[in-house]
C-alpha cells in the first residue's frame, strides 16, 4: 500500500490514506487477537488444558505491545510453544512499531505543504529513508544485527559461564536478545534477572540492546551516516541522544544512592555490583521491564524516580514507550524559554515550530490524564497502596513491564484496564501525533488575542 495521497483514487482509498493511523491500530489489534487465540491452545501451556481468555489476552497484548507485564510465571506456566509464540509476538510488535512509525513519518512529511515539508526534511532527514521497501529492509537489517550480536554474547555466557547445554543456551540467548532489543522485558527465569544481578556479561549486553532499540531507527540512520560528528547531527538525533545520556546518568546516580544501603536490593552486593545494578535499573525504565532487584522491596525514592523515567520513555520510532524523550525535551525548553522571557523556543540553533510545541503539550497532558484516570479507577477496585498502583499504571501505559508484584493480584477488571493501557500507550502517541500532523490546515483569518490570567 502506498503511503502517499493519490488525488485520483476512489473515495474508499482516500479515506484509508487520509488516516493511516487506522491501519496501525487494526494491524496491532489483529496481532493481539491472533496471539490470544494461539496462547489459548492447550499446547501453549505446560500444564493440562489451555490458558483462560483473560490470561491469554493479557500476555498477547503485553507481548505485541512489547511491555513485559505478566500475571503468570512465564517459564513455569507456558510450554515451549507458548514461549515461542510470545517471542514471535514480541518480534512482530517491535518490528512493526519501528516500521510503522518510520512510514508514518514519511506519510506526514509528504502531506505537509512544500515549505513546511522542506523545513521538516532538513531537520529530521526522514525523507532520506526512502520508500516503503527501503524502510522495511533497513529496519529488518537494523533489528537482526543488534539481536544477533547480543544473542551470541548471551549464548556464550550461558553455555560457558553457567554450564548450560548449547541448545538451551542458544534458546535463552535468542529469547532474551529479542526481548531486550524490543524493550519487552519477558524473561525465562522465574525471578526475571535477579539471579544475574552481579553478572556484567548478562546485564550489560541486555542493557545495550535496550538502549539500542530505544533510540529509534531514524537516530541510528543518522549515527551510521555521520557517526560521532555530532555537529552534523540533526535536531532529532541531538535531542534523543543528549536526553538519553542525561537520563541514564541521573537515573544511575539516584537509584544507586537510594538502594546503596538497602539489604533487600543492592545493599548486600559488592561495590562494583551495586554500580552495575544502579546502571542496569536506570536503563530498564526506557522501557524494557527486566529487573535484577525486587521492586517490591525498593525505597520510595527509587520507585518515584523509576516512575518518572518510565513516563518519559525512550526515542521516537523505536521500541521504547512513554511520551518519548523528544517530547520531554521540547517541554523542558518551552519552560526555559518562558522563564527567560524569550518569544521563541530555540534549541540547537533552531527555532521550534509552534505546532511541535502544541503536539508535545497534547501528548504529555493526555498521557498524564490517562495515568491519573486509570490510577483512580484501580484505587477504587483494589486495596493496594497508591504508590504501587501508580507504578503499575505508568509501567503499563509506558509499555515498560516493571512491577512491584501486584499484577497477578489485580481483579479481572483491573487486568483488563491494564490491557487497555498497554494498547493505548503503545499506539496512542504514534497515532495521535500522526493524526494531528496530517490534519494540518490553515485558516484565512485569525481571531483577536485573549489573555486570561495564569497562575
Amino acid at each position: 500500500m502506498s503511503i502517499t495521497t493519490d488525488p485520483t483514487a476512489g473515495p474508499g482509498r482516500r479515506a484509508w490514506l487520509r488516516h493511516p493511523a487506522q491501519v496501525v491500530v487494526l494491524a496491532f489489534g489483529g496481532a493481539v487477537v491472533l496471539g490470544t487465540l494461539l496462547l489459548m491452545l492447550p499446547v501453549a501451556t505446560a500444564g493440562p488444558g489451555g490458558a483462560g481468555f483473560l490470561t491469554a489476552l493479557f500476555h498477547a497484548t503485553s507481548a505485541v505491545c512489547v511491555t513485559g507485564l505478566v500475571t503468570v510465571d512465564t517459564p513455569v506456566y507456558w510450554s515451549t510453544f507458548g514461549e515461542v509464540t510470545i517471542l514471535a509476538l514480541i518480534q512482530v510488535g517491535g518490528f512493526g512499531i519501528m516500521t510503522l512509525a518510520s512510514l508514518l513519518t514519511l506519510a506526514v512529511l509528504r502531506r505537509l505543504r512544500l515549505r513546511t515539508r522542506l523545513t521538516a526534511a532538513a531537520e529530521t532527514k526522514a525523507t532520506g529513508m526512502g520508500d516503503l521497501r527501503t524502510v522495511l529492509i533497513g529496519v529488518l537489517k537494523f533489528t537482526l544485527l543488534f539481536e544477533a550480536v547480543v544473542a551470541v554474547v548471551l549464548t556464550l555466557r550461558f553455555a560457558l559461564g553457567y554450564d548450560v547445554a548449547w541448545g538451551r543456551a542458544t534458546y535463552l540467548g535468542v529469547f532474551h536478545a529479542v526481548s531486550a532489543f524490543n524493550n519487552a522485558g519477558f524473561a525465562l527465569f522465574s525471578d526475571n534477572l535477579i539471579g544475574f544481578a552481579g553478572d556484567p556479561w548478562i546485564c550489560l549486553p541486555i542493557a545495550f540492546a535496550v538502549i539500542a532499540g530505544g533510540l529509534g531507527f531514524p537516530v541510528w540512520i543518522e549515527l551510521a551516516k555521520d557517526r560521532w560528528h555530532w555537529q552534523k547531527w540533526n535536531m532529532h538525533t541531538r535531542m534523543t541522544v543528549s536526553a538519553t545520556v542525561a537520563l541514564l546518568v541521573l537515573g544511575t546516580i539516584v537509584v544507586t544512592a537510594s538502594e546503596w544501603t538497602n539489604p533487600a536490593t543492592l545493599g548486600s552486593m559488592s561495590v562494583p555490583d551495586r554500580l552495575l545494578g544502579g546502571f542496569f535499573h536506570s536503563v530498564m525504565p526506557r522501557t524494557a521491564g527486566f529487573n535484577a532487584i525486587d521492586y517490591g522491596q525498593a525505597h520510595d525514592g527509587t520507585l518515584l524516580t523509576t516512575t518518572g523515567l518510565m513516563f518519559i520513555g525512550g526515542g521516537s520510532a523505536g521500541t521504547a514507550g512513554g511520551i518519548k524523550v523528544t517530547t520531554f525535551m521540547v517541554l523542558a525548553w518551552v519552560i526555559w524559554a518562558e522563564v527567560r522571557g524569550e518569544r521563541d523556543v530555540e534549541l540547537h540553533g533552531r527555532r521550534l515550530d509552534e505546532r511541535v510545541v502544541r503536539q508535545a503539550l497534547t501528548v504529555a497532558l493526555l498521557a498524564a490524564g490517562a495515568v491519573l484516570g486509570a490510577t483512580l479507577a484501580l484505587a477504587y477496585l483494589t486495596d493496594e497502596r497508591l504508590d504501587a498502583l501508580i507504578f503499575e499504571v505508568v509501567s503499563a501505559f509506558s509499555t515498560v513491564g516493571l512491577s512491584t508484584g501486584i499484577t497477578a493480584d489485580l481483579p479481572a477488571v483491573g487486568q483488563l484496564l491494564l490491557v487497555g493501557l498497554m494498547f493505548l500507550g503503545r499506539l496512542g502517541p504514534i497515532t495521535l501525533v500522526s493524526a494531528l500532523a496530517l490534519r494540518d490546515r490553515g485558516k484565512l483569518y485569525r481571531l483577536p488575542e485573549g489573555r486570561p490570567l495564569i497562575g
